[in-house]
């Protein structure tokens, strides 16, 4: 019976997942797998528009729009939604005013001066008279009211995702919440996002190689909006405006650019019932252009030398291949041969000759491009020169021979294994499902088991040698501070 299924049927008997496709009659797919076992659903909603959709000039706008969204619509968040859609009118047209105003040449001098500084203090004016009729955080107590919980959101380059899980009696009350924000939204509060974004930023460069990585991102892609930070370049973050992100959010919002996914204890037409009654108001509109980026082949090494407060390191970044690429499977058993403490990492240059402290390997394959990272901390008087040859060393084996069937079998078993971990939970099953129907197809994880299986050590070898070339490479070295500098970095 089995040699009569699909492909993907086969798979789909093989991972235990069963989901149910709903797409409705504006374009939004929903992704129904029930688990009545439990006593709650984790639910969540992807739109798939990332960092690398931020306009040019506008770097941070998809990450900011993602926080904004939590502040509520016309009638959550507010004691008055009429009159807050009124002063929100006048707060256009005077930010308008402004923006033409210093558009003009003419627009300086003594005279414009003066109409610049009116039409800033109008808008500070209508912005306080804006804060009286907010209700902070109304969103939150809402759901944490009804007993949700890991109520967040997340921005990668190429999605922004929505989720939480909640009591499944109260199913309901995520229907009507989450359309509602997708139907009526209302960005408020745009300085105090500034500021958590900010110290977002802080918190991510407090780690030791942190004030690197968006220096590296940057070196690393040459033409591709994947180069662009995730949080943005702080100036451009200090320009954003709610005209911005409402531009944003209808562009890239619409019904057939989301899919739902819920995970859990439900009834399915019931559920069926709510999509369409609460999800089926959102208008259709017309489908978003992505930004045709193709990044131009690296013909020489990129190195990034820089000091920092750490125990020497490096990382050396190869480009490889988007999701669900023909090669991604031999990359990733590749980083399963390699990562771990059975892999060829921690026993060539960790466990025996100690060469090195710690050592991981990962592909990061996203929808439009990837990469496929080696980081190695140097063990205590280890030069980085010698811990780069040393990987040198480790690569060398698999660019010239297949690898030993029981190694192979070993990987890729134990990647299969950590794939069933994932639909064990419901919570993670959701945002996997998530991320990969963001990334492009949400049958990944269905799939991943033939994927892996149709691996050969013969595709192991060849992905090792098409890839993992130096002219491929950008290389990351982190030296120690010396002591006197280190105690004086702030």
């Amino acid at each position: 019976m089995a040699g009569l299924l699909s492909g993907r049927a086969q798979a789909a008997v093989q991972t235990g997942l069963d989901v149910e496709v709903l797409r409705l009659d504006n374009g939004m797919t929903f992704l129904l797998v029930d688990r009545p076992a439990g006593a709650s659903v984790a639910a969540g909603w992807v739109a798939r528009v990332g960092s690398a959709d931020d306009p040019a000039g506008q770097t941070g706008l998809a990450h900011f729009l993602e926080h904004v969204m939590f502040k509520g619509t016309r009638t959550i968040g507010t004691t008055d939604g009429r009159r807050e859609a009124e002063l929100e009118r006048q707060e256009e047209e005077t930010a308008e005013s402004l923006r033409r105003l210093r558009g003009e040449a003419a627009g300086g001098g003594a005279d414009g001066a003066r109409q610049s500084q009116e039409l800033q203090d109008r808008l500070l004016q209508i912005a306080g008279q804006r804060r009286l009729l907010q209700v902070p955080d109304e969103y939150d107590r809402i759901y944490s009211r009804a007993g949700a919980t890991g109520i967040n959101a997340f921005t990668t380059a190429d999605l922004t995702a929505y989720f939480l899980s909640l009591p499944a009696n109260r199913l309901e009350l995520w229907f009507w919440m989450e359309s509602d924000r997708l139907l009526d939204p209302v960005f408020r509060d745009f300085a105090t996002e500034r500021q958590v974004i900010a110290e977002e930023r802080r918190q991510g460069e407090s780690t030791p190689t942190g004030p690197f990585a968006d220096q590296l991102e940057a070196l690393f892609w040459q033409a591709h909006p994947y180069r662009w930070p995730r949080l943005g370049w702080p100036a451009d973050v200090e320009t954003l405006t709610p005209q911005d992100a409402v531009r944003h959010f209808r562009a890239w919002y619409g019904p057939g650019n989301l899919t739902a996914v819920l995970v859990g204890r439900f009834d399915r037409a019931r559920v069926r019932e709510l999509a369409k009654r609460y999800f089926g108001r959102l208008p259709p509109v017309a489908e978003p252009r992505r930004v045709s980026a193709r990044e131009p082949e690296q013909r020489a090494e990129t190195r990034l030398l820089a000091d920092c407060n750490c125990a020497p390191q490096l990382e050396m970044r190869y480009h490889a291949v988007p999701f669900l690429h023909a090669d991604a499977a031999a990359l990733e058993v590749l980083a399963g041969l390699l990562d771990g403490r059975a892999g060829r990492l921690y026993q060539g240059l960790v466990l025996g000759p100690r060469l090195a402290s710690a050592g991981s390997a990962a592909l990061s394959p996203l929808a439009r491009a990837g990469w496929f990272a080696v980081r190695l901390q140097a063990a205590e008087a280890v030069p980085l020169e010698r811990l780069e040859q040393c990987w040198a060393e480790v690569l060398r084996p698999l660019q010239q021979e297949p690898v030993a069937d029981r190694e192979l079998a070993r990987v890729k078993s134990s990647l299969m294994a950590e794939g069933f971990r994932q639909l064990e939970d419901p919570f993670a099953l959701m945002v996997r499902l998530l991320t990969d129907a963001g990334q492009g197809d949400w049958h990944a994880l269905e799939e991943q088991p033939q994927r892996l299986a149709a691996v050969t050590a013969e595709d192991v070898l060849r992905v090792a040698r098409t890839y993992f070339r130096p002219e491929n490479r950008t290389v990351a070295l982190f030296r120690r501070l010396p002591p006197a500098a280190g105690a004086a970095r702030p």
